[in-house]
């Protein structure tokens, strides 16, 4: 039985707001027919014998090496730590070194979105940050062209380089037209891209 594509939309959410975007970013992805896995991360523990369950207690699953290798495409979400992915996200990436070895993300299109407190919060360099091991990896890393008219006049989040969200100063804003707009063509340009690369895992 031969697997059908999927986009694999990975992020990593406290608040709920980057959970949010994921979920309009899979909307997007859905529009042109590909099938859209949501998947996260677990909380990284200061305390080194802690260990989260296998299946999360709520929400979605947590992200698998199969999950990863066997994807299309990838959307990698986190909100804004000082400037960079949260720890989860960045202590999942640093686990990949296998799929990194076996070139199984090669050519295969990826894209990045955050969430931030403030409009200034360092969304750009959380954009770019992630971006990182996506390049290692060998992945075709793909932003939001300015043809999207929301770019032009978003008053909140939304750049080039991903889709982004200004949650405000208690993390309890809602995603702004511009914003989900914004989340809804990054999600269909990658599932295109994946289409247009024929890239079945």
């Amino acid at each position: 039985m031969i697997a059908m594509p999927y986009i694999l939309i990975l992020y990593y959410s406290l608040h709920g707001n980057t959970r949010e975007m994921a979920r309009h970013i899979a909307r997007g992805v859905e529009s042109v027919g590909m099938e859209a896995r949501l998947r996260t991360v677990p909380k990284v523990s200061t305390v080194c014998e802690a260990v989260e369950e296998d299946i999360p207690a709520h929400g979605d699953m947590y992200c698998s090496a199969d999950d990863l290798r066997d994807c299309a495409g990838l959307a990698l979400g986190s909100p804004t730590r000082f400037g960079n992915m949260a720890a989860p996200m960045k202590y999942f990436w640093d686990g990949t070194a296998a799929l990194w070895v076996g070139g199984h993300l090669v050519d295969k299109p990826a894209t990045v979105f955050t969430s931030t407190s403030s409009l200034h919060g360092g969304q750009e360099s959380t954009l770019l940050s992630m971006m990182l091991p996506l390049l290692h990896h060998g992945m075709v890393v793909a932003g939001i062209p300015y043809t999207e008219a929301a770019l032009h006049h978003t008053q909140t989040g939304g750049t080039p380089y991903g889709a982004s969200h200004t949650a405000g100063a208690r993390s309890d804003q809602a995603l702004s037209q511009d914003e989900t707009r914004l989340c809804l063509a990054q999600g269909k340009r990658l599932a295109q891209l994946a289409l247009r690369l024929g890239i079945s895992s």
